[in-house]
């Protein structure tokens, strides 16, 4: 296989499989893993037999991996099934992400995958093609994105009671938490050997972890994740994260969960991403005034972008039916379009510090947004803000609740509707795109409505 001109294909050398080989000589198998438009790791497993051709040839995986639902299942609206006779397209991999599993009991690696049309044509509907796509315009601008992801995620028992979640027994105390405990250090120690096996597991597979706090519910924890200058990078690092931490935890017999809003009455998963720009001297054009540390044109119009176009990629962010239960006051989410400096009740923080180290960090997605689209769909607003330079209205002092009204959509329906209306994010994503993910978001509202709730029974059952 030859590199192409276009700049797309990222040339997978088989020198790193044969090295990986010889280096583990005991090893198995190896997970060939891709991530679909919901974000969950999909792919096959191969014997390590197979690596070196993989490398050379690739792997045929079907072209409806991207048009599943949250079940897994095909959605034909999609024209990714049988319309086109369940196709296979050949995927590749990505070099430098081959790496040993350290929770499974046999030696079995990892290797991350991206689909092709042909050696020419990345995949439209590949989530990490739209990504490459929006990066490409900050090459033009001759800028380099510079991002983190901080992942909030809920501890919970393996055995739920009635269907529903509950906080697994302390491995220390065998109480399980009830109480809110924000950045408790008591919390941490409860659970030390899992968030300390969860940061070596990490750590040894590339992904730069770095810090991990008790969040603000009973058995929920955020692990930050370092800066890094490749936004691609940074995706492959969330989403291996999620996987580290599923894993881990089953060896600690519990489980996770990174559902929006796993409990009605606790806070649920954010997933905030922190977004500077360097210029190829490396400087942060986000730099702040060192006087009065406030934000100059390019990181202003940045925020303009990111605050004018929010309906329209909120669907994005919020991709799932229980995206939108987040969405409530006194749980440190967002419900309409502000920004402010050093202010945690808006949808955009500008944190203060060093005037270097000037960042946008946006609060709105939940833990089961697809990194890979949260981030282009950052990039893309960022970027039209930065080229139509557009102004954002004044920044947010105090409680942002109590200043206005929700105003952005409260439902997916509705932001599926932004969405598909929205001619900046059909610029940025692309038609096809675009039509893709919102036929599978639409089949799953449909899916949801037509579901008759326990709560309707027992309001209506009786008494109408």
């Amino acid at each position: 296989m030859n590199e192409q001109s276009n700049g797309w294909l990222e040339l997978p050398d088989s020198a790193e499989a044969e090295t990986f080989l010889e280096q583990h000589p005991d090893l198995q198998f190896v997970d060939l893993l891709i991530a679909d438009m919901n974000g969950i790791v999909r792919g096959k497993r191969i014997d390590r037999s197979a690596l070196k051709k993989v490398f050379e040839k690739g792997v045929a995986l079907p072209a409806s991996l991207y048009g599943l639902d949250i079940l897994g299942e095909t959605v034909e609206s999609t024209g990714l099934g049988l319309e086109i006779g369940e196709a296979d397209h050949t995927c590749y991999p990505i070099p430098g992400t081959l790496t040993m599993e350290p929770w499974q009991t046999r030696p079995i690696a990892q290797l991350l995958m991206t689909m092709y049309e042909d050696e020419d044509t990345p995949f439209y509907a590949d989530p990490r093609t739209v990504l490459k796509r929006v990066i490409k315009r900050f090459d033009e601008l001759e800028l380099t994105p510079v991002t983190a992801f901080e992942l909030e995620f809920y501890l919970i028992d393996q055995e739920n009671i009635a269907g529903k979640p509950q906080p697994p027994k302390s491995p220390i105390s065998g109480k399980r938490p009830e109480s809110v405990q924000v950045y408790s250090i008591d919390e941490l120690d409860e659970y030390a050997d899992f968030l300390s096996d969860v940061i070596e597991t990490a750590r040894s597979q590339g992904i730069p972890a770095d810090t991990i706090v008790a969040e603000s519910a009973p058995g929920q924890f955020e692990i930050n994740l370092h800066h890094v200058a490749d936004p691609i990078k940074s995706c492959d690092n969330a989403t291996l994260l999620r996987r580290v931490i599923k894993s881990v935890a089953y060896d600690h017999e519990m489980d996770t969960t990174f559902m929006a809003k796993p409990y009605a009455d606790q806070a649920g998963n954010g997933m905030h991403l922190h977004i500077s720009l360097v210029d190829k001297n490396g400087k942060n054009v986000f730099e702040l005034d060192p006087e009065d540390e406030t934000p100059n044109d390019i990181m202003r119009w940045a925020v303009g972008g990111l605050i004018e176009t929010m309906d329209d990629y909120l669907a994005i962010l919020c991709p799932n039916i229980n995206s939108y239960r987040r969405f409530s006051q006194g749980f440190y989410v967002p419900t309409w379009p502000c920004w402010g400096i050093e202010n945690r009740t808006t949808a955009l923080r500008i944190p203060q510090g060093e005037p270097e180290a000037a960042r946008i960090e946006h609060r709105l997605a939940g833990t089961d947004s697809n990194p890979y689209l949260l981030m282009a769909a950052m990039l893309s607003a960022i970027h039209f803000g930065i080229t139509h330079k557009i102004e954002p209205p004044p920044p947010v002092e105090g409680n942002a609740y109590q200043q206005q009204e929700t105003s952005l959509p409260n439902n997916l329906r509705d932001a599926l509707r932004e969405l598909e209306s929205s001619g900046m994010m059909r610029e940025y994503f692309g038609n096809e795109f675009l039509n893709v993910f919102i036929a599978c978001k639409e089949h799953e509202v449909e899916q949801f409505e037509r579901t008759i709730s326990d709560l309707e029974y027992t309001w209506y059952l009786h008494t109408v």
